[in-house]
């Protein structure tokens, strides 16, 4: 499985004859900079990757000294963006290419470095079968009315619309809620799913009804340096009134804003969490507000609400992060268990309240693993 990212290449590699769970990981990680190979159980080492194709040769080379005359059986890849046309998996072909590179411009961060890793697996792999899973797809469910911005109806039909994003991460915990927490998994659950990208997602009986990000991975709560919902008019005074141009206007959205940009000091929890500088925790205490506002609004398209489920790398690991949200959300009905909450759960809070909240770590790869397994042999 790949997942490419703007300077990095993950990698996982699963056996078709066990159940499902990765043998290795590893990636290449600051492509075009200093780029280094890393896997499990091996030293760092600095290789030649001046894009992401270059990086997939790299861990394709390694792979192919482990397996020999032996070829992967399929790969499987995260693509950030599958527009209105995939709610579901698909094996790659021309068609699936040729569509994935016009929706490019809604995601020119991220579709053309998973777009460089797919060539790169047919130039050296042609044999091999590809299977693209999409982060948009798993909100295909949504009513029209959560896909829609108060626009001319002409520009919806073409494109400008809500898509919703972390999708596959969604699927994870849609997947393990009748195992983990069987009383809501049914119901009607907030999920948060809170890395160095943030959003959250209203689901009910495990389908998505409403999500935070929008058109693009830039709207909804502030994450590690991305600046979330954001009044458009700020663009345009940037530009106008501050002579900014469109790609200094994307560089402050998306890389310098955000916990960094609130805290000046880093986009990372962790060394939030352990400053003493006020500003720090002023960008954790907008970051904890903000998500449980969403929390509030996602209500809404609920119509009520059984359980909030933190995820992902802070909101499985940020106990106090975990904390702070669940504060605003008394109201609600959220009544925390400290020691459960610093224990990271799976149950994080009281009995005999109105709303539960839980830890579920997600686990993205097992859903793209899953859908190579059924999708590779169609």
């Amino acid at each position: 499985m790949l997942n490419a990212g703007s300077s990095s290449l993950k990698f996982s590699v699963f056996p078709t004859r066990s159940p499902l769970g990765p043998s290795v990981h590893g990636l290449v990680d600051g492509i075009g900079v200093q780029p280094r190979f890393r896997v499990a159980g091996e030293p760092a080492a600095t290789v030649e990757a001046a894009d992401h194709g270059g990086a997939f040769h790299v861990v394709a080379a390694w792979l192919e000294r482990q397996l020999g005359a032996a070829r992967p059986v399929a790969v499987g890849h995260r693509v950030v963006h599958g527009g209105w046309h995939y709610a579901d998996p698909v094996r790659v072909d021309d068609g699936v290419m040729a569509l994935l590179e016009s929706l490019v411009p809604l995601a020119p961060l991220h579709q053309p470095q998973e777009l460089a890793a797919i060539r790169a697996v047919t130039t050296r792999w042609p044999e091999v079968p590809q299977i693209v899973c999409f982060d948009t797809a798993y909100h295909r469910s949504r009513p029209e009315i959560a896909t829609m911005f108060a626009l001319p109806r002409a520009l919806h039909d073409g494109g400008v619309r809500r898509y919703g994003f972390h999708g596959i991460s969604y699927q994870s915990i849609a997947d393990r809620l009748p195992a983990v927490a069987p009383e809501i998994a049914d119901g009607r659950v907030v999920v948060a799913h809170l890395g160095n990208g943030a959003s959250l997602c209203a689901m009910r009986a495990r389908r998505s009804v409403d999500t935070t990000m929008s058109f693009s991975a830039l709207d909804g709560v502030p994450m590690g340096t991305r600046v979330g919902d954001l009044d458009p008019a700020v663009v345009l005074y940037l530009q106008q009134a501050r002579g900014m141009t469109v790609a200094e206007v994307q560089a402050l959205l998306y890389t310098q804003s955000g916990l960094l940009g609130l805290s000046g000091i880093s986009s990372d929890v962790r060394v939030l969490l352990a400053s003493g500088d006020p500003r720090a925790r002023l960008a954790l205490d907008c970051f904890a507000y903000r998500i449980a506002r969403e929390v509030g609004a996602l209500a809404v398209s609920l119509g009520g609400l059984d359980g909030l489920v933190f995820t992902a790398g802070i909101g499985a690991n940020a106990a106090p992060v975990r904390a702070a949200v669940c504060e605003h959300l008394g109201w609600l009905g959220v009544v925390l268990d400290a020691d459960a909450n610093e224990r990271h759960g799976p149950r994080i809070s009281a009995d005999g309240g109105a709303v539960s909240a839980w830890v579920i770590p997600t686990d993205e790869e097992a859903v793209i693993a899953a859908a190579v397994r059924r999708l590779a042999h169609t």
